[in-house]
This record gives structure tokens, C-alpha cells and sequence, in this order.
């Protein structure tokens, strides 16, 4: 059976910087790490490159298998790049507001790849057209580029700490010069970075996960508010804001990120492990078996398991080969996207008295349509477990969500809840609770629980 999988935050985007001292083959490079960076957007993707006297850019619409086919882009050879996977938060979903974003401006070539969104982007822009410098995309992270167009003085990391004074949000990115790559986070770090060095320079992205793929080597994450540059002579910090926080945003860790990423420090898996374990003991369940829905909550399932007891089965199989669909911006068109197809092994579901443990959920309507085949299946009791906390608020930072009236969580009591989608008992793991499951790392975004 089919479902629309409309009860999720959406993930953000995917980007990747390159950067080597020697010439090389960066299309295989990319690949690899934009297909690492799949799960976080399937609308569209590019790469923009540097053979060392301009660059040269590619992007289209679909995923990165098909992009790289249209484009044949199995010969790319050159000393740096940037790569994006797009799920669109801000503009439309069209080719021609696909990233990376090339420019032309008075002092060069330059080109963007950005994660997030800027809250005030609609004032930067006015005041940019103002002062008349035209944009050829919709998007927030063409603002950026005009933004160093205006303010520009002397070099782009001068500019880079001048713009970074203006724009607000949550966000990522990574900049390309002929000769050089800059990384830049926001100075909550609500938008995950790091960076990682392979045999001939380095790598920024959106998740550790890509320099595994990579084989590279894990230096650090990027600091919330920082500014870097990668050339030739190496990485260096040129700005960095004082007395910053990082509030990574909680959904990273519940849902976004893929699970053998970290965050920030925080392993993706034994996060989600613990929380498995949390929502035990704060909300137990008398069972037969506990089974997650797949992907996001299959770990915190394990954990669940583990900590009650009780035997984790597969209650699920998930078509691999449909993933996440080609997510459409516009509502009554996510409506009718099919993004995740479920089949339920009937032999290990019926008579049984089940915990199912999933990730979150923002409007309910998936859970509804998973706990209506359960119950085909002949479940005798269905205890249903989120390993996020109630999800009250929308999320203006780079999340494309509903608007209040449309999140459960804030409409509904936890009793009302449980009989809209009926089942047999609900639990949500407590913002303390998921907090303990960071370990060390006791600061996340939660503006979305409040």
C-alpha cells in the first residue's frame, strides 16, 4: 500500500565544497557525495567546478543519478567544487533555481551552495533591488551572492564577516572562487557543517557521512558563526563570532540526518539508540513486540526494544528503490506525491500486542494510514511510541513546515491525539529526555517543541 508522506519535516538541502592542490577527477568525487546527501533533497541537484581559471556549472532537475546522466558529467576534471541536493524552502522548485548558483560580478566568478533559510530575505532583497542589482532566481541564497556584490571590499572573506552583520536565519553554505572555497555557518549553528581532508586537500559538507563514503578524514565541524577559507595554502578561520552557542537543530538528530552521520559531536545512532531507551522508561508499554517505522525510527526501535525487553521484529518492508519521491513545494501537490511505499509482514503482526516507535509526527495523517494497516493486518493492540517531543510549533529556519493549525501537537490534547489515530495507548519522549540522548551536548534548537 501506498502512503503520502505528508506527516514529516521535510529535509533542507545537501552541499559540498571540494578543494585540491593538484588537478583531479572531482565528478566521481561528487557523485558519491551528493548520492551521500540524497536523503536531504530529491528535487534537484548541481555542481559548479574550477579548472583553475573559471568555473564552469551544471545543475538540472531529479536526482543525482539522473542529473549526472543528462549532463554526462563523468569527465570533470579540475581543483575545486561545489555540489547541492535541493529540497526548495524558499522559491520555487524550477531548474532555474537550482543550486549552485554561478555569478558573474565586477570582481569575478563566483558561485553559491546553501542549506537553510534567511528569515529576513525578503527585506534584503527589496533594499538590494533598491539599490539595483538584479536577480535571475527566487531563492534566499541568491541574496547572499548579491549581498557580497554589493558590500564587496577587497576580497570575498572581507566581505564574507561584512554580509554575514546583515543576514539572519539558519544556514549553511559554501562559496567558490577560481582559486579558492569558503565555508560559512550561522552563528546559532542551526544548520549543520564540518570538515573533513582527503590525500590532496579538503572537503566541507552537510554531514560526516560523505568523507566515510569519501574515505576521507574527519577534522572538525565548522563553528557556529565562522568563516573559512580553503586554498592553496591550506584552511584557515578568517572570522569567527564571539560568545555563540550551537542550537543544531533538534530534527538532525531525530529525522534529517542519515543515522552513520555526526552532528556536532553526536553520533546520529546512539542518539536515536537513546531515545529508544528514554521513551521506555517514560512511557512503557506492556507488549509482544516493538517495531519501528522505517528508516528514521527503525534505531530508536532497537533501543525501545532493548531497554523493555521485548523482542524487535520487522513489522515493515519499505521499497528502497521509490525513497524519498521527488518532493513538490506546493501542498496539494505533496498530497498526491507518493514518497513511501510500506508493505506489513502480516505473519509477524497478527494477535500480537505491538509498541511501534516512529520518529515524530506533524500532522498525523501518516500515522493514521500506518496503525489502519496494522490493524488489517489483525494487530490486537497497538501502543504507539514518537521519539521526538510533541512538535507545537512551525519552524521558520530552514524547515518547510505547516503553519500551527495544521500540527496536531498544538491543536489537540495528548488523549485526543491517541483517538484521532487510533490507538491503543501514545507516548512521546519528553524534551528532557531527548536532550539527555545528545550526551555532552546539551544545546539543540527546539523551538519547534514550544
Amino acid at each position: 500500500m501506498q502512503i503520502n508522506d505528508v506527516d514529516k519535516y521535510k529535509e533542507e538541502c545537501g552541499i559540498v565544497g571540494i578543494f585540491s592542490n593538484e588537478k583531479i577527477n572531482l565528478s566521481s568525487m561528487l557523485y558519491f557525495a551528493l548520492n551521500s546527501l540524497q536523503h536531504r533533497g530529491q528535487e534537484s541537484c548541481g555542481l559548479t567546478y574550477s579548472n583553475g581559471y573559471q568555473l564552469i556549472c551544471h545543475k538540472d532537475m531529479g536526482l543525482v543519478n539522473e542529473v549526472f546522466t543528462k549532463n554526462n558529467l563523468n569527465d570533470i576534471n579540475g581543483f575545486s567544487a561545489i555540489g547541492h541536493v535541493r529540497y526548495s524552502t524558499f522559491g520555487e522548485s524550477t531548474v532555474v533555481n537550482a543550486q549552485p548558483i554561478l555569478d558573474e560580478c565586477s570582481f569575478g566568478q563566483i558561485s553559491i551552495a546553501h542549506n537553510g533559510n534567511l528569515t529576513n530575505a525578503i527585506e534584503l532583497k527589496n533594499d538590494l533591488e533598491y539599490h539595483r542589482l538584479k536577480f535571475n532566481t527566487s531563492t534566499d541564497s541568491e541574496v547572499i551572492l548579491k549581498l557580497i556584490e554589493k558590500y564587496y571590499d577587497s576580497s570575498i572573506e572581507k566581505t564574507l564577516e561584512i554580509i554575514s552583520k546583515h543576514i539572519k536565519g539558519g544556514y549553511a553554505a559554501v562559496i567558490l572562487e577560481k582559486d579558492k572555497l569558503f565555508a560559512m555557518r550561522d552563528c546559532n549553528g542551526i544548520r549543520p557543517l564540518c570538515i573533513g581532508k582527503f590525500s590532496n586537500g579538503y572537503i566541507v559538507c552537510s554531514e560526516s557521512c560523505v568523507l566515510d563514503m569519501l574515505g576521507g578524514e574527519f577534522i572538525r565541524d565548522v563553528l557556529p558563526g565562522e568563516i573559512i577559507k580553503i586554498d592553496s595554502n591550506g584552511i584557515e578561520t578568517v572570522s569567527l563570532m564571539k560568545n555563540t552557542i550551537c542550537n543544531t537543530c533538534a530534527f538532525e538528530y531525530i529525522y534529517f540526518a542519515r543515522v552513520d552521520s555526526k552532528i556536532d559531536g553526536v553520533s546520529v545512532y546512539n542518539s536515536r539508540f537513546k531515545c529508544g531507551e528514554t521513551l521506555f522508561k517514560e512511557c512503557p508499554a506492556d507488549a509482544d513486540i516493538v517495531i519501528g517505522v522505517p528508516d528514521s525510527g527503525t534505531t530508536a526501535a532497537l533501543g525501545y526494544s532493548k531497554a523493555a525487553s521485548i523482542p524487535y521484529t520487522l513489522g515493515f518492508v519499505k521499497n528502497n528503490f521509490v525513497g524519498r519521491s521527488f518532493i513538490k513545494p506546493c501542498q496539494a501537490k505533496r498530497e498526491e506525491a507518493v514518497s513511501l511505499k510500506l508493505n506489513i509482514i502480516k505473519e509477524n503482526i497478527q494477535g500480537k500486542k505491538i509498541v511501534v516507535v516512529d520518529d515524530s509526527m506533524v500532522r498525523g495523517t501518516t500515522c493514521k494510514k500506518i496503525i489502519s494497516l496494522l490493524k488489517k493486518a489483525g494487530a490486537k493492540e497497538i501502543h504507539y511510541r514518537l521519539a521526538s517531543p510533541i512538535v507545537k510549533s512551525p519552524c521558520c529556519l530552514g524547515i518547510d513546515t505547516s503553519n500551527k493549525k495544521e500540527l496536531i501537537g498544538s491543536n489537540m490534547t495528548l488523549e485526543e491525539i491517541r483517538t484521532f489515530i487510533g490507538v491503543d495507548s501514545l507516548g512521546y519522549i519528553s524534551i528532557d529526555g531527548f536532550l539527555n540522548s545528545l550526551g555532552h551536548k546539551k544545546d539543540a534548537c527546539l523551538k519547534c517543541f514550544m
